[in-house]
């Protein structure tokens, strides 16, 4: 059984005229393209502390199999705005599983992809926690209740944005939360 006990959040953007290639120069911006990646679904384990990317990058050997929850865009239309970002929503209570969510998105800024992303995993976790909100309402207004409800204690995300490039060669961008056992 693996159930990781620390992870550590990370993105990149990657530029070049073959699409995979521009994937693997953003994994290499994102300081994980050295290991076996392996996309998990979207659950935050129990007792898991978020850590520094540099710190979370000493656990780890060029080759391991690592799992991670990952999102990902890429266009090859000059100047179109892509972004992808990994959100986290962990409960109050350490030994309860949180959410992660993940959400790419055209013609949106870092910003709003990031919100998003943040939302989604929030509320994920409150539909299980029983607080009982609008999933119509404004962000703002659902963060309201999470806060009164005084069971999320923390929410956060990792996005990467980026414009394709102008001579129209394929550009990549990620987020990823990358698990460590």
């Amino acid at each position: 059984m693996i159930i990781p006990k620390r992870c550590f959040v990370t993105k990149g953007v990657g530029v070049h005229q073959e699409k995979l290639t521009s994937f693997e120069l953003a994994l290499r911006d994102a300081k994980i393209a050295a290991f076996n990646l392996v996309k998990v679904s979207s659950i935050f384990p129990p007792y898991c502390k978020i850590i520094p990317k540099e710190a979370g990058l000493k656990y780890l050997t060029p080759g391991q199999v690592v799992f991670c929850v990952m999102s990902e865009n890429s266009t090859n239309e000059p100047n179109r705005l892509i972004s992808a970002s990994v959100g986290i929503a962990i409960p109050k209570n350490p030994g309860m599983h949180g959410y992660l969510s993940e959400h790419h998105a055209y013609g949106w800024t870092e910003r709003k992809t990031g919100d998003y992303a943040e939302d989604l995993a929030a509320e994920m976790l409150a539909t299980v926690l029983g607080v009982k909100f609008d999933p119509d309402s404004s962000y703002d207004s659902k963060r309201e209740i999470w806060k009164i409800s005084n069971q999320i204690v923390r929410t956060t995300e990792a996005t990467q944005s980026a414009e394709g490039d102008k001579d129209g060669r394929w550009t990549t961008v990620l987020a990823s939360c990358v698990f460590l056992a």
